[in-house]
C-alpha cells in the first residue's frame, strides 16, 4: 500500500487517505491535505483527528481541512473519515507526512568497523562509532555516530541504534528494535559475595542480554547481562527513559515500562504487563501475565495474573484506595484513641 502512494509527495486527498486506512470518507474527497496537526494548531490543509463527542466543539472552531472522527458519529462541515479507532488511524497517516531522521546507507570513513565483522547490504555506520570483532548487523540497520558496539553483537534487520548506546560483548539484538541516546545493553550484574574479612568479591558476570523484535528501548535506559544465561525482554515490549533492568530478569511480550522503573534480579514478569513511572521491584519476584501495576508503588512479593496493584508494600488497587481514603482521618483517629485511652484510666482509677 505504502509504495503505491509515493508520487503523493507534497500531499494526499482525503479519498487517498480513506483508501490509505480502509476507512470510509464522507464530504468532498478531493480536498487536499498537507500535513497533520492538533485541534488547536490546526491550520488549513491540516488533517485532525476526535475521538469522542465532547472534543466536537474544539473541532468546530478548528481550521482543519478534514477530520478522522468515530465511525458512529456524524459531522458536515468538513470532510471527514470515519474509523473504529481515530487515534490509531491518525498515528498511521501521521508516517506518509513526517518522516525522522535517516542517514543513507553506508559506512562513514570516520567510523572503526573491524575486519571480521559481517555487516549486510542498506546498512548505515555513523561516524565514530565502534563495531569490534565478529559483530553481525542485518540489512537496513541503522547506527548512528558515537556508537560502541563491543565484540560478537548480534543487531538483527531495521534496527535503529541511535548516538551514545552502548551494546556490550555477546548481546543479541531482534529485528526493527529502537535503541535510543545513551542506553547500555549487557553491563554487568550488580553480584558480589561478601567475605568472613567484610570485602565484596565480585560474582563473574558471564551471561548475556536478548533483545527480541520490535522493543523499542529508551534513553539512558540499563539492562544487566545475566549471570550465567540471559536477561531476556520478549517481543513488542515499549520501555521507557532511565529504566533499570538487572541481571537473570525476564520480561514477557508487549509489556510497557514507564520512565525510572527498576527491576532486581532474577525477577519474571508475564506479558502485557503495564509498570506506571518510579515501580520498583524486589529480587526473584513473579509478576503474572496481563497485571498493571500504579506509579511509585513497590512489588515485594508475587503478583497474580489480572491484577491491579498500588502502593508500598504494594496491595491490590480496591484495598489500596481504602488505606489512602482512610489516611485524611488518622490525626483526628489517634485523638480519639487518646481521649479515650484517658477516660479509661480516669474510671480504673474510680474502681479501684
Amino acid at each position: 500500500m505504502r509504495k503505491k502512494f509515493d508520487n503523493f509527495k507534497n500531499h494526499l486527498t482525503v479519498e487517498q487517505i480513506s483508501r490509505i486506512l480502509s476507512c470510509p470518507y464522507e464530504g468532498d474527497g478531493s480536498k487536499k491535505i498537507y500535513g497533520v496537526s492538533s485541534l488547536e494548531k490546526a491550520k488549513e490543509g491540516d488533517l485532525v483527528f476526535v475521538t469522542n463527542e465532547k472534543y466536537f466543539p474544539l473541532l468546530q472552531e478548528s481550521r482543519a481541512t478534514a477530520a478522522i472522527i468515530p465511525k458512529e458519529q456524524k459531522y458536515e462541515k468538513i470532510p471527514v473519515i470515519k474509523s473504529e479507532n481515530p487515534y490509531l488511524s491518525f498515528i498511521k497517516i501521521v508516517d506518509f507526512f513526517w518522516k525522522p531522521y535517516k542517514p543513507e546507507p553506508g559506512i562513514h570513513p570516520l567510523a572503526f568497523v573491524s575486519k571480521s565483522a559481517k555487516i549486510e547490504k542498506d546498512v548505515s555506520i555513523g561516524a565514530l562509532t565502534y563495531v569490534g570483532e565478529e559483530t553481525e548487523i542485518g540489512e537496513g540497520t541503522v547506527v548512528f555516530p558515537l556508537v560502541c558496539i563491543y565484540p560478537r553483537v548480534k543487531i538483527g534487520k531495521q534496527a535503529l541504534i541511535h548516538s551514545f548506546v552502548s551494546l556490550r560483548e555477546g548481546v543479541r539484538i531482534g529485528n526493527r528494535v529502537i535503541i535510543h541516546n545513551g542506553a547500555v545493553l549487557g553491563s554487568d550484574g550488580f553480584g558480589y559475595i561478601k567475605t568472613a574479612e567484610g570485602e565484596y568479591v565480585k560474582i563473574p558476570q558471564k551471561g548475556t542480554v536478548v533483545i527480541e523484535d520490535e522493543v523499542e528501548i529508551g534513553a539512558n535506559t540499563t539492562i544487566d547481562r545475566a549471570t550465567l544465561e540471559e536477561t531476556v525482554i520478549r517481543k513488542g515490549t515499549k520501555i521507557d527513559n532511565l529504566v533499570q533492568i538487572a541481571h537473570n530478569v525476564e520480561i514477557g511480550e508487549n509489556t510497557i515500562l514507564a520512565g525510572q522503573v527498576g527491576i532486581a534480579g532474577s525477577t519474571k514478569v508475564g506479558k502485557n504487563v503495564v509498570m506506571g513511572g518510579q515501580v520498583g521491584v524486589a529480587d526473584h519476584i513473579k509478576i503474572g501475565e496481563n497485571v498493571s501495576i500504579a506509579a511509585k508503588s513497590g512489588i515485594t512479593k508475587n503478583v497474580p495474573p489480572h491484577s491491579f496493584v498500588a502502593g508500598s508494600p504494594h496491595l491490590e488497587i480496591k484495598e489500596w484506595r481504602k488505606v489512602w481514603a482512610s489516611l485524611p482521618q488518622l490525626y483526628d483517629l489517634i485523638k480519639e484513641v487518646r481521649s479515650l485511652k484517658k477516660k479509661i484510666e480516669e474510671l480504673e482509677k474510680k474502681l479501684a
